[in-house]
């Protein structure tokens, strides 16, 4: 069923002219309430001709007013939890096990050998039901739901319904001012309550939405093991977000310089978004990137072909860029990627140490100060002759090198003049020869005296150390240190990576990041460095009243990158995501298997939630603090792996109550 399909709002309280509820079956009776729990008692009868109660079912019970008075016109929206004990159970099971014993037979009506009045008995059950709420009349008529009971009256007044599928429709796709189907609905799979499926075929055929504004901007959980659909419904979700995009009206950062507050509230009247939606899916697995056979030999690069850029680690098809950097031409952002590789951030001797904390920031007042101007030329001529050392191929065009040093140590060097342009070779040479006299030669021991400073300052030292290899009278690995990281190098000249990623996202473009060939470190690397390039870049847009698009991050295997549980350190970049990214326009996306390893901070602000099969209680109890996740702890551990892919207990930021959900199958019909 496409989007532009109507559900018509049934009449909720509609009932026949002997005040019989038109709106489902009847099942049972509550015999007790409470503002949280209903217990209510149900026949066997019943149940047959309802095709059954699963537990997880949505009821309503009525309240049992007259036909003509609409002042109590309410109904309170329950959940099957569990069988609940009557208060003749104890008298049922006492005459059960008797009968048992004298080799009766009590099952079904024909070979019976109970008298009528002990058939009825025993038909009798109790269910332990949630109480989600209320459905009720307002003073204008109008349906609303509250998500709680304001009053309730003795349980003999009310009637126990299992809704129609109409009502059922309107149930689980609740809106207070718009129709569930309408515009700005994606549709997202049907309900389903169980495994089994012997009597849910009605409940097959009911549709769950979700609104387009609870993916863009939000935060979105999908938590189950390997195998149980994340992957699906984490493409449902692009898929729905592609069709959004679709009906952005605006292209960013054309016209206004600083638009009114019109422009920058993101959603149309129709709920669809000003501007495309980025998308960036870091694919720790190469499932996106590649065709892939469970998608019916449709990977979303080829479903999305024209819309999509892949980047990968190693160089690969034509068309897909790779993740390298130009450590010559992009200094900070290279010297940045350098330090979180995995080798060198466990490096932990001094000089290591000394080394990763230099800063490359070019000096504000660069152009006015000549001293500053000076030793930062220095620094980045040191910084690039270790790359030179370690074995980094140099740019085509790159065949010389500058910097500036007085007469009096050019004299002491007794070299070449580097002002004039000198070669790497000859630049290193010089560095070490300088290294080497410093502390003997008398020029060095005269500007101090002279100046008040040394001429090579600590960041300029520790570069040194790393060039020759030489601290405090013994060799170090030094620029031998830099060649793990060779293989991330490029000698071309080109916009650096996440510029890139970033401009193409900023069009609303997809980007799919292939991380599939590089091992943890690596793909931990690029994913913050990519990350935190776009929050910055979101967060100045904000400073400067500039609009945002939205832009999706989609990670897979969450717990290898997120903060662990609990690391309370805000200022990592997933944490600032989390609770910074929705005044920012960026929407998270995570799947993993552990719900427990994930940082409460990234799990409280956690909007939209998806889970699947979860095989232990220390996962489940985890859930338990979150919405009413509590009612399925004991079903989400039960999984048949032929059966239950895509079968997920859906909780999004405009449903009031968790749904049952089988998940359409990727890719679906919009």
């Amino acid at each position: 069923m496409g989007i532009s399909s109507r559900i018509i709002q049934p009449d909720f309280f509609k009932r026949d002219t002997n005040g019989e509820w038109q709106t489902g079956l009847f099942v049972g009776r509550p015999f007790r309430l409470s503002y949280s729990k209903a217990e209510i008692l149900v026949a066997d009868s019943w149940k047959e001709r309802a095709k059954g109660i699963p537990q997880g079912c949505f009821l309503l019970a009525y309240y049992d007013n007259e036909l003509d008075d609409k002042s109590n016109a309410e109904a309170m929206l329950l959940r099957v939890l569990q069988p609940a004990k009557l208060p003749t159970d104890q008298d049922v099971i006492s005459s059960m096990v008797e009968y048992y014993k004298d080799g009766l037979q009590t099952g079904s009506t024909s070979r019976s050998q109970l008298d009528t009045f002990t058939r009825y008995e025993f038909s009798f059950s109790g269910l332990e039901c949630s109480v989600l709420g209320s459905f009720y009349l307002d003073q204008n008529d109008k349906l609303r739901f509250g998500a709680d009971l304001e009053n309730f009256y003795s349980a003999h007044h009310y009637k126990v319904i299992k809704p129609s599928a109409d009502i059922l429709k309107f149930i689980v796709n609740y809106r207070e001012d718009s129709v569930p189907g309408g515009a700005g609905d994606v549709p997202v799979g049907k309900v389903r309550y169980s495994s089994s499926q012997r009597f849910q075929q009605q409940e097959l055929d009911v549709p769950v939405y979700v609104q387009a504004p609870d993916f863009a901007g939000k935060r979105t959980a999908l938590f189950g093991m390997t195998r149980t659909g994340k992957s699906n419904t984490v493409k449902t979700i692009i898929q729905a977000c592609v069709k959004m995009s679709e009906q952005a009206t605006l292209i960013l950062d054309q016209g206004e310089q600083e638009p009114p507050d019109e422009i920058l509230d993101p959603w149309n009247e129709n709920k669809s978004p000003k501007y495309p939606i980025g998308q960036i899916i870091f694919d720790i697995n190469g499932e996106y990137a590649n065709p892939n056979l469970q998608d019916q030999g449709t990977a979303i690069f080829q479903l999305y072909r024209s819309q999509t850029q892949r980047y990968s680690t190693v160089p690969r098809e034509a068309d897909v860029k790779v993740l390298k950097v130009n450590f010559y031409r992009e200094i900070e952002e290279g010297f940045e990627l350098l330090c979180g590789h995995p080798n060198i951030v466990a490096d932990s001797t001094k000089y290591m140490i000394n080394f990763k904390n230099i800063s490359f920031s070019k000096p504000e007042d660069y152009d006015a100060n000549r001293s500053a101007a000076t030793r930062y030329d220095r620094r980045i001529a040191v910084y690039l002759c270790c790359l030179y050392r370690a074995g980094f191929p140099l740019p085509i065009n790159l065949k010389t090198i500058r910097f500036s040093a007085n007469a009096e140590v050019r004299k002491a060097i007794g070299t070449v003049d580097p002002s004039k342009g000198i070669s790497f070779e000859e630049a290193c040479n010089w560095w070490e020869k300088l290294y080497e006299v410093y502390d003997t030669d008398p020029c060095f021991a005269k500007y101090k005296q002279d100046n008040g400073k040394e001429w090579a300052d600590d960041e300029l030292k520790a570069l040194l150390v790393m060039l020759t290899r030489k601290s405090d009278g013994r060799m170090v690995t030094g620029y031998r240190n830099l060649k793990s990281v060779i293989e991330q190098h490029t000698d071309r000249d080109q916009t650096p990576f996440d510029q890139d990623i970033l401009q193409q996202l900023r069009r609303g473009k997809i980007v799919i990041v292939d991380l599939s060939l590089g091992d943890e470190g690596v793909q931990k690397m690029f994913t913050e460095r990519i990350t935190r390039k776009i929050f910055y870049d979101s967060l100045a847009r904000f400073v400067q009243t500039r609009p945002n698009n939205f832009i999706q991050f989609y990670f897979e295997e969450a717990h290898n990158l997120f903060p662990k549980k609990d690391d309370k350190d805000l200022s990592q970049i997933y944490n600032r995501l989390a609770k910074e990214g929705a005044k920012l326009h960026l929407g998270l996306v995570y799947a993993t298997q552990e719900v427990s390893s994930i940082s409460s901070n990234i799990l409280k602000a956690t909007q939209n939630w998806f889970i699947s099969h979860l095989n232990n209680e220390d996962e489940t109890r985890e859930l338990r603090k979150y919405y009413d996740f509590s009612d399925f702890t004991e079903s989400l551990i039960r999984f048949s792996q032929d059966t239950d892919k895509g079968f997920v207990r859906m909780k999004t930021y405009s449903n009031p109550f968790v749904i049952p959900v089988q998940v359409n199958r990727f890719p679906m019909e919009m």
